[in-house]
């Protein structure tokens, strides 16, 4: 297909009226190059001004007790705060030609007072109400700054209002929210109707989707509130639709392609296996690898996420499904994203597979660690036995990766933590075989959304099942003033042979954060509270073998304490490390926490989780959620920080903590999109909008299963924005 030829509508946005030259170069740096560009620069937000009033008539609404939302345009004339015993509170005095009102706000004080300044004009949209003095009030209202034209000006009153970010580069052009609005008026009206269509007639009429051009129109300036959401619901349903049709492209294009490889179970050596395991599997643990096996005895490659939370159990899972394709002569690899992960895999699998040769009469099988470091003649004799097919199970990092590793038969990968590769890297390693089957192994659980989502072309199995043995995790929040105690708490405990880990968030102070460092409290402690104890530290600075040296000497009780940095929350299982004491917990993130917290509760004894944290955050975790659209940025963090450290205390399930990361953090954040290979969402809201979603990625399977590669004619369109806008996703479309 040809490319398409440029029109208008790709011209420089110097033609539209009010912009020029001068102003274009502005509009370029802030990444609005064409008419086309700013056509698509959508409003972050609207204001309905369609119910305007002037404060006279907005008190008789009030006095007839109107309960919906009105908007009253004002002047600030003053200000002022109030003291009372029990707490603060902020008046801003408006007026209009009519009359008087006042806003009144209980929380955010400080910052909604250097909001309001004198002679400034605001649109107020709120409940009206009068007070028992016969005030005409408005609380914690919606509000929008105004210059005085601007509240006159014709593209305001009485409309659905756009307000745009306005990059600092248009700001230097004394561009402002009612200039940007002219611009983007000029281009709509004249422009909106030229837009080419992206989706077929079929798919909108299937979905009750507005047209392209009046999506625009209306994203912009809705004829009403009812259109304004049809406009974002055609966006919203584009984005995720084109991104699960490169989704179904990649899974039909997996499942069609054959492997040459075929296996057949012909020994007892996973029974062996299973004979010298010190433990039972579990029943998800057996589920999960009844479905793996069915993949693999099938006639096309395996492409499956697993997924579990810390010490679930996954990497026996992964190994049991190893030796299936050993047994049938072929070489599997394990890649995993540092080197002391790695390493740690190397030494378990190799110490399994050690009791396993013991007992087996075939031929012994071997096990091979490829890492960056390793010094060139180890390295050779690795590669050789990777390349002549004496090694059946190659673990390693980025290193497995390199032109020089040649695999003679590979014909199952298993990638680790594989949102820390990127797509392109986990292409490479699967182009390695041919076809090879492919487990991608997760600890950090995903979101349902995401995963139907991002990983939607992945076979999903969940080991959601902990071992018997396993005591749940007593999880507790503390603030500062607690730590004598709790460093009793450990001392007490280490009489018990329990051990203790003691995380920080930074190696050394900073200027910017007042954080706790690891080395400055691995001293003091040691001369305070934790004299009696024997003491350890770890922390990012140290290479890979000496942070695994630490972890093997508090393996062996040299250590009664840990302290740490978050270089812990991968490492070897410690079966009395069953206190974990994690200081600034404010400061990590919920996946985080969770994943330190699972380094802990690894044995049969009683484990705890005690979070520290400022004694006002510990005492103060029920702000009114309410009130949050009211609430100051500082106040918005500590209000997303109460929630993050009590969700810990009142969840160890891994997927609930993972949904309310995402709530709190958003996808984007989750697992940045770059890894996914996938564009990043503007417009859909994974956890709101769960039902188009799933809508979406119906229909977009439906239409690849009935055309693989988009050529019928009604499908036209699709191809070509495909071609056009993700021929980079089009081109890795068959990578897991």
């Amino acid at each position: 297909m040809t490319e398409s030829k440029p029109t208008i509508l790709d011209s420089s946005v110097k033609f539209i009226k009010s912009v020029g030259p001068k102003r274009a170069v502005a509009f370029e740096k802030a990444g609005i190059v064409t008419i086309k560009d700013l056509l698509f620069y959508f409003p972050t937000r609207h204001l309905d001004r369609t119910t305007l009033l002037t404060v006279a008539q907005a008190y008789q609404y009030a006095l007839n007790g109107y309960n919906g939302e009105i908007t009253v345009i004002g002047k600030v004339i003053s200000k002022e705060i109030i003291r009372t015993k029990k707490r603060e509170i902020l008046k801003v005095f408006f007026k209009d030609k009519t009359g008087f009102f006042e806003c009144i706000w209980f929380s955010g004080i400080k910052y909604f007072y250097q909001v309001f300044n004198e002679n400034e004009f605001f649109a107020i949209s709120h409940k009206p109400e009068i007070d028992r003095y016969d005030h005409f009030q408005f609380i914690h209202p919606d509000y929008d700054k105004l210059t005085e034209e601007e509240s006159k000006n014709f593209l305001n009153t009485g409309k659905i209002i756009p307000f745009y970010r306005i990059p600092k580069e248009l700001k230097l052009t004394n561009l402002g929210d009612l200039g940007i609005r002219r611009i983007i008026h000029n281009a709509v009206e004249k422009y909106a109707d030229k837009i080419e269509e992206t989706l077929p007639d079929y798919v909108l009429k299937k979905h009750s989707l507005l047209n392209l051009s009046e999506t625009i129109l209306n994203f912009h300036f809705p004829e009403n509130s009812e259109k304004l959401i049809q406009a974002k619901r055609r966006m919203k349903f584009e984005e995720i639709f084109f991104l699960e049709l490169l989704v179904a492209l990649k899974k039909n294009k997996i499942q069609r392609n054959k492997k040459p490889h075929k296996y057949t179970i012909k020994s007892d050596l996973i029974k062996k296996f299973l004979s010298i395991l010190p433990f039972e599997l579990t029943k998800a643990q057996l589920k999960v690898l009844s479905e793996i096996k069915k993949d693999m005895l099938s006639d096309f490659p395996m492409n499956r996420l697993l997924q579990g939370d810390v010490g679930c159990g996954k990497t026996i899972v992964a190994l049991i499904s190893m030796l299936i394709a050993i047994e049938s002569g072929y070489q599997t690899a394990l890649m995993a994203p540092t080197e002391i992960l790695a390493d740690q895999h190397f030494k378990n699998i190799s110490s399994l597979i050690d009791k396993l040769n013991s007992i087996i009469t075939e031929k012994q099988i071997k096990v091979s660690l490829l890492l960056g470091g390793q010094n060139k003649s180890l390295r050779s004799k690795i590669l050789k036995s990777i390349e002549e097919n004496e090694c059946k199970i190659i673990i390693g990092t980025h290193a497995l990766l390199e032109e020089n590793v040649n695999f003679k038969n590979l014909s199952y990968v298993v990638i680790d933590e594989q949102h820390r590769f990127g797509v392109q890297q986990r292409a490479d390693l699967i182009s390695k075989g041919i076809n090879a089957d492919v487990l991608v192994m997760s600890a950090t659980p995903i979101p349902r959304t995401l995963t139907m989502t991002l990983y939607g072309d992945l076979d999903t199995s969940i080991i959601d099942e902990m071992p018997k043995n396993r005591k749940k995790i007593i999880t507790v929040l503390r603030g500062e003033k607690k730590l004598p105690a709790i460093y009793k708490f450990i001392r007490d405990k280490a009489k018990e042979n329990y051990q203790t880990f003691i995380v920080y968030p930074l190696v050394e102070e900073s200027d910017k954060l007042d954080l706790k460092a690891a080395t400055k409290y691995y001293e003091e402690l040691q001369t305070t509270f934790l004299r009696d104890l024997k003491l350890g530290l770890i922390h990012g600075r140290m290479s890979w073998q000496e942070k695994e040296e630490m972890m093997f000497r508090f393996l062996k009780k040299e250590f009664d304490v840990l302290i740490a940095t978050t270089v812990i929350e991968v490492g070897i299982d410690i079966p009395d490390a069953n206190i974990i004491l994690i200081n600034d917990a404010h400061r990590f993130g919920l996946s985080q926490l969770h994943q330190l917290r699972g380094r802990v509760g690894r044995g049969d004894k009683q484990a705890y989780c005690i979070l520290v944290t400022t004694d006002k955050l510990a005492a103060n975790q029920n702000l009114n959620k309410l009130n949050l659209e009211y609430l100051s940025p500082s106040q918005m963090e500590n209000y997303k920080s109460s929630v993050r450290l009590q969700s810990m205390v009142e969840n160890l399930n891994g997927f609930k903590i993972a949904e309310i990361d995402m709530e709190l953090r958003g996808p984007g954040n989750i697992f940045g999109t770059q890894q996914s290979g996938f564009p990043e969402l503007k417009f859909i809201n994974l956890i709101e909008d769960e039902k188009l979603i799933r809508e979406a990625k119906l229909s977009a399977f439906e239409i690849i299963n009935d055309d693989l590669n988009l050529s019928s004619e009604k499908n036209f369109l699709l191809r070509k924005k495909i071609i056009s806008d993700y021929k980079n996703n089009f081109i890795l479309s068959s990578i897991g």
